[in-house]
């Protein structure tokens, strides 16, 4: 996982690839990790559907590898991930 990449490719928990698009990454230096987060592509949506969007961590890889996506463990990093995409979304609507 790098920063600035708009695909990535997750296993979800049946073993399937999925192809997702990044809707954006950030950093949190409060837990030392970046967060990515994405959402599944040519998932079929009706208009008026949510979107389903996923959250992961990642520590950028050194020397420009990839970095492994984690799963989120806690409360404070869910809470900060809510903000950082409404925050995102209003901004999205602003526009």
């Amino acid at each position: 996982m790098e920063h600035g990449e708009k695909n990535i490719t997750v296993i979800d928990e049946n073993g399937n690839e999925q192809l997702c698009e990044v809707l954006f990454t950030f950093d949190s230096e409060e837990f030392g990790k970046s967060y990515v987060l994405y959402y599944p592509i040519g998932s079929e949506q009706e208009d008026d559907e949510e979107i389903e969007i996923h959250a992961s961590s990642f520590t950028p890889g050194e020397n420009g590898e990839d970095g492994e996506l984690q799963p989120i463990e806690s409360e404070e990093e869910w809470d900060l991930i809510e903000e950082m995409l409404n925050t995102f979304l209003d901004e999205e609507e602003g526009e």
